[in-house]
């Protein structure tokens, strides 16, 4: 009987497999860009351990093992933004990622008035851009960043009765692939 993959909040203690599990997932973009020094390559583990103490931060379990992530943070707008979605590549293609984004938008609306989702990718991540756009997140910008990246942000609107009266969204509204 295999072991099923549970998604629950983060604690500090997660923060060394966030980590180490974020710089395998990023190392594919690095290369595609041409790129080593991008932020998730580049954290440090104090500075997951804070966005654990400061933000909305999820994991993925398989047992013991931490199999993917996400981030998210609130600002005063309401906007609520996404990143650092990544699902362990021997995990990926298998609804991981759709699973987390639709728990973080879950969670956020259950917790913080949210008018908006939003999230960025590299413009070469064509996988992730699929899927986004597949769950109802329209690009609403591009900017270039080096020679060799852009990057796409796309937002996704809160239905209304779910911004208002902070009551959680579909359970199909949304999911995120590896890394955004």
């Amino acid at each position: 009987m295999g072991t099923s993959v549970t998604i629950e909040t983060a604690a500090e203690q997660d923060g060394e497999q966030i980590l180490k599990l974020q710089y395998l997932c990023f190392q594919s973009d690095a290369e595609r860009y041409g790129d080593y020094r991008l932020e998730p390559l580049t954290q440090t583990l104090d500075g997951v351990r804070a966005e654990i103490a400061d933000g909305h931060v999820l994991v993925a379990r398989l047992g013991d093992e931490i199999v993917g992530s996400v981030r998210a943070v609130v600002d005063a707008d309401g906007t609520a933004a996404i990143g650092k979605l990544i699902v362990h590549p021997r995990m990926q293609r298998h609804g991981l990622g759709r699973r987390l984004l639709t728990a973080i938008e879950a969670r956020l609306a259950e917790r913080v008035p949210v008018t908006r989702y939003r999230l960025s990718t590299g413009h070469r991540g064509e996988a992730g851009l699929r899927l986004y756009r597949k769950v109802g997140y329209t690009p609403v910008a591009t900017e270039r960043v080096s020679r060799a990246l852009s990057v796409i942000t796309l937002e996704k609107s809160v239905p209304r009765s779910s911004a208002e009266g902070g009551t959680t969204a579909p359970a199909d509204r949304g999911p995120l692939a590896a890394t955004a």
